[in-house]
């Protein structure tokens, strides 16, 4: 397939701006004439020792700790005392919906012996340590200690749980747990992903016996659409055939369904990319935010291990609890699930193919410009840090 680079287009319009939805569909449709596809200034070179050494994942973990990163949809903290409780970046951390309706986060640690005092996600107004029973409000507030008079000189009001910095902009949460970092980063520059009406109508959690890069790449190109996806994807979409633009750390990849040529005929102000596109968002660093017809994805990747990595699931939609719409989102789902299943299992090879010893490197082509930029960020954004 022949190439087109439109990027100089993008960095005119400003690192930070995204093309309308008639000029998507308007450059797609010019890829289908002419069997062009976006592509981007030079290739990219990752060495396999990235993938493979405990520094190098000890960096990255000390980076997702210092910088503002994703940690859930508002949405999943819909109702006061709504919490969700699990690792970030190898620490464990709770964030909670308190009373007053403010997002906070907390390391997940009790201040009498460290045990942890939230597990997965629920609703409560008291946390309780389940060792000793100090319990603490969803303000972070120690509440109780039992035998109180057993602690001589404890000052409550010094021991609720340790704080994190917690902000909710855009329709996402983001904590930050070093206060000391100088992150530059300003996570309310996203454009507004989550429409205010989206409520979460699933979620979970899946381990993936992969590094956490290997897995969030499959999410970042459609080069390998017609290889991974014959009897899926491949059908309703195109092969190689994508529009990616970036913003700051960030991409956008759009991946256009074959039902997209419907808009031909049609007058541009009739035309919308629900049902004739998915946009995939890369939120630097392990965040994806995927769109479908009339629901959303939204993935945090943790990593676990070298080759683990634990994936949190979001779904979220505006169609009624019960009804024909809400039925056809879940039935999408299934669909893609086939799909997802697919790419995590060429990313399972790709993680065995790291023992052969074969490459030096992985390469990434011009077809695969958001896991260059992908991987420049990553490397500036590691440069200086000690673990």
């Amino acid at each position: 397939m022949a190439t087109k680079n439109f990027q100089a287009v993008d960095e005119q319009r400003g690192s930070m701006a995204l093309m309308s939805e008639t000029d998507i569909i308007a450059r797609i449709l010019d890829h289908i004439d002419n069997k062009t596809t976006d592509m981007g200034h030079s290739g990219w070179k990752e060495p396999a020792a990235n993938y493979q050494s405990i520094e190098r994942l000890d960096a990255e973990l000390a980076l997702l700790r210092r910088r503002w990163i994703v940690f859930c949809p508002s949405a999943a903290l819909s109702q006061s005392g709504d919490y969700i409780a699990r690792d970030t970046a190898d620490v464990p951390l709770v964030v909670v919906r308190g009373n007053d309706g403010e997002v906070r986060a907390f390391r997940n640690a009790c201040r009498h012996r460290g045990v942890q005092v939230a597990s997965g996600q629920g609703c409560t107004s008291v946390f309780v340590c389940p060792y000793h029973g100090w319990s603490y409000g969803n303000d972070g507030a120690l509440r109780n200690v039992p035998h109180k008079d057993g602690f001589p000189g404890l000052e409550k009001q010094n021991r609720g749980l340790v704080a994190v910095e917690c902000l909710e902009k855009n329709g996402l949460i983001f904590v930050k747990q070093d206060p000391n970092s100088k992150d530059q980063a300003d996570p309310t520059d996203l454009p507004d992903l989550i429409p205010k009406e989206y409520r979460v109508i699933k979620s979970e959690t899946l381990e993936i016996a992969a590094n956490w890069k290997l897995h969030l790449e499959s999410s970042l190109e459609g080069y390998h659409i017609r290889s991974t996806h014959q009897t899926t994807f491949f059908p309703v979409q195109y092969d190689n055939l994508t529009v990616n633009e970036t913003f700051g750390q960030n991409s956008r990849i759009a991946f256009p369904y074959q039902a997209i040529e419907g808009l031909r005929d049609k007058p541009k102000s009739t035309w919308s990319t629900n049902g004739r596109l998915t946009f995939v968002y890369h939120l630097f660093p392990n965040v994806v935010v995927s769109t479908f017809p009339d629901c959303m994805q939204i993935v945090v990747l943790e990593p676990l291990g070298l080759a683990l990595t634990r994936q949190h699931m979001f779904l979220l939609t505006d169609c009624a609890e019960d009804g024909a719409a809400l039925n056809a989102v879940l039935e999408g789902q299934e669909f893609a699930k086939v799909g997802a299943i697919e790419d995590r299992e060429v990313v399972l090879s790709a993680q065995r193919g790291l023992k052969s010893k074969a490459n030096d490197y992985l390469e990434f082509g011009l077809y695969e410009s958001a896991i260059e930029q992908f991987h420049g960020a990553l490397t500036e954004e590691l440069k200086g840090i000690t673990t």
